[in-house]
């Protein structure tokens, strides 16, 4: 599943990015290419276990 958001999350960040530069840029697809972004991104992260939670478990003990 990593393997279909990276491009996603770049496709978007990409056009977003070239929306910005344009000399009148559309509000709605600089929205919707930061939101699919965002998206990708929260997606990617789920998957990362948090540095505390060692901590945690060695507490416990």
């Amino acid at each position: 599943m990593k393997k279909i958001y990276i491009p996603i999350i770049a496709l978007a960040g990409i056009c977003a990015l070239y929306e910005q530069s344009k000399e009148k840029p559309n509000v709605y697809i600089m929205i919707f290419g930061i939101a699919i972004f965002m998206y990708g991104m929260m997606r990617l992260t789920a998957k990362v276990p948090s540095k505390n939670q060692d901590n945690s478990e060695e507490d416990v003990s």
